[in-house]
């Protein structure tokens, strides 16, 4: 853990969902490829799947901007095909029990909500896909609300987290994620920032900013214990 801060007990936390609370690669790397096999298939998409790393690295961008990335030289149409495919083959592969939280998420979440910290989830993806995981992994009677950019329109992640706090008359915040977008997010609005370093996915300088970076999901109850 690496503390830069002295914390002061938040009225709530706002978690980030992929790479965050949910092995995202656990469920989106088989569905990933099985896109690419329906692509080459419909004529969407000619040669090899782009590789793994690609469609990794653009975790916790706007699907919107995800494509333009892995495959920025296809039609729209082909994107939009891709958005609805993605979709339609993560909620599937959801059943499968390979498909993961991280280590201890859900007892740390409940031991939060024990102790009356109000949990939110602001997550760049779709509506759907952002609930549907909660649901699935039992966390959704846990949250107060589940933000997703799908469901609310937001172009960044900061407009998204003040609409939720806006909307919740939250002042005081813990604003937990793995990417840049998730300490600009809690930054822009005044926020505590506790950056998650156990993913693996962004760079050395992703979590810049954070007021604490953590290890591992649990370190969170220890954070909440020593903060004033």
């Amino acid at each position: 853990m690496e503390k830069t801060a002295t914390l002061i007990k938040p009225q709530a936390m706002i978690f980030d969902m992929d790479g965050t609370l949910f092995q995202t690669e656990t469920l989106l790397l088989p569905a990933y490829h099985k896109l690419f096999d329906i692509l080459r298939e419909e004529g969407h998409h000619e040669g090899e799947t782009p590789a793994e790393e690609l469609i990794l690295g653009c975790l916790g961008m706007l699907l919107e901007d995800i494509w333009k990335k892995v495959i920025p030289d296809a039609s729209p149409a082909a994107h939009n095909r891709a958005n609805e495919l993605l979709l339609q083959l993560e909620l599937e592969g959801l059943s499968n029990e390979a498909a993961v939280l991280y280590p201890e998420v859900k007892e740390t979440l409940e031991e939060l909500h024990r102790r009356g910290v109000r949990l939110f989830v602001a997550s760049n993806g779709l509506e759907d896909y952002v609930k549907g995981i909660a649901q699935a992994r039992g966390l959704m009677p846990l949250f107060e609300g589940v933000y997703s950019a799908g469901e609310h329109g937001t172009a960044t992640k900061v407009d998204l987290v003040r609409l939720l706090l806006d909307q919740h008359d939250i002042k005081d915040a813990w604003m937990v994620g793995d990417r840049s977008s998730d300490v600009e997010a809690g930054k822009e609005n005044g926020q505590t920032v506790i950056g998650c370093r156990y993913a693996g996915f962004g760079e050395d300088q992703e979590l810049k900013g954070s007021d604490v970076v953590i290890h591992s999901f649990s370190q969170l109850l220890k954070l909440h214990d020593q903060a004033e």
